[in-house]
């Protein structure tokens, strides 16, 4: 399955945005001038993404965010300069579109500061045609796979909280993650509370 990604002539000239919803927002791996926190409108952040690459194996899936149609998402907005356009882009392929489960596409976001601004940024919305579209999942089962979940990033909990813990210093609650997050948790305490008491015994 070929990637989706866009053509040089659609971008707009100009400063590169690039709207970061998940993992971008703690570890976006690429230089930029500025970030702010941004809203996009018609796709909501979802764990609808079974990976098979940076946080799980195809045996054992884990599940990571994508956006997902429909609402509204917060998250944060990347401006890179135009000399670092094209080595961003290419840097973003590679890491999202491992195994092409994202579209790279366009979308207008309303950017927080002095005064609001809306850009055109770079974002990668699910492929709700690929076989790693997970879709609407229950509580219990988003948290046996991410449970489940370890690839070449490391263990899929981490993503998890790490994610939680970038957007609640955004001043973002996005309430099912944050649950889900509070599971992981208290069970990471208690791992480590068990490890304790083996050492002492």
């Amino acid at each position: 399955m070929a990637a989706k990604v866009l053509s040089d002539a659609e971008f707009p000239d100009g400063d590169l945005w690039v709207f970061g919803y998940g993992s971008l927002i703690w570890n976006p791996g690429f230089e930029f001038l500025d970030k702010k926190p941004a809203r996009l409108i018609g796709e909501h952040r979802s764990l609808c993404i079974y990976s098979m690459v940076h946080r799980g194996t195809p045996e054992k899936p884990g599940l990571v965010l994508g956006l997902d149609r429909g609402g509204a998402c917060q998250g944060v907005a990347f401006r890179v300069a135009p000399d670092k356009r094209h080595a961003t882009i290419r840097y973003l392929r590679e890491r999202e579109q491992a195994t092409h489960v994202y579209r790279e596409v366009l979308r207008s976001v309303w950017v927080e500061g002095d005064a609001r601004q809306r850009v055109s940024a770079l974002a990668y919305v699910a492929d709700r045609s690929h076989d790693q579209y997970a879709g609407r999942l229950s509580p219990e089962e988003q948290l046996r796979l991410v449970r489940q979940g370890h690839g070449n990033y490391g263990p899929n909990d981490e993503y998890i909280i790490a994610t939680v813990a970038a957007l609640e210093a955004q001043g973002i609650r996005d309430v099912p993650l944050h649950q889900l997050a509070a599971k992981l948790h208290g069970e990471a305490t208690l791992h480590r509370h068990a490890s304790d008491e083996q050492s002492l015994g």
